[in-house]
């Protein structure tokens, strides 16, 4: 890895860490899935009342498969191909400009230390996490 991508990268794990930020990548789409094939199935046989029904059911459905599905977001980041790795880091520096670091622990003292530069560079990572990888973030434990 370039330096500046292996820098951004550490950045982007440490900020997610940081917000104890988790992601469901592969079965978030199944779950959203099942929730509209069901409330669709529910329409089908009940009327309007069967979509209320259906749509109830599928989602908690959904909720259920995709529980317990989550992991931290640093090990999701660190586990990207590096072409998805490099696209991820084009877009954090999209945000920090021309801001000039030394090294990792710089860059993120940097960040950490200007509370409006971490929330674009954490818009900037979640944009990305749902957008390119289409997973679902959630926060804490």
């Amino acid at each position: 890895m370039p330096p500046n991508m292996d820098d951004v990268m550490r950045l982007c794990c440490e900020l997610s860490a940081n917000q104890q930020m988790k992601a469901a990548v592969k079965n978030s789409g199944k779950g959203a899935m099942m929730a509209g094939a069901i409330a669709f199935a529910g329409g089908l046989v009940g009327g309007p009342p069967g979509i209320a029904v259906g749509g109830a059911v599928g989602g908690l459905l959904g909720c259920w498969m995709t529980s317990g599905q989550f992991k931290p977001l640093p090990q999701i980041l660190m586990e990207l191909p590096p072409q998805q790795q490099q696209k991820l880091c084009n877009d954090v520096m999209a945000v920090l400009g021309t801001l000039n670091w030394t090294d990792a622990a710089q860059l993120i003292a940097l960040v950490m230390g200007n509370a409006t530069l971490q929330q674009q560079v954490t818009a900037a990572l979640l944009s990305y996490v749902t957008r390119e990888l289409r997973a679902e973030v959630q926060y804490g434990d």
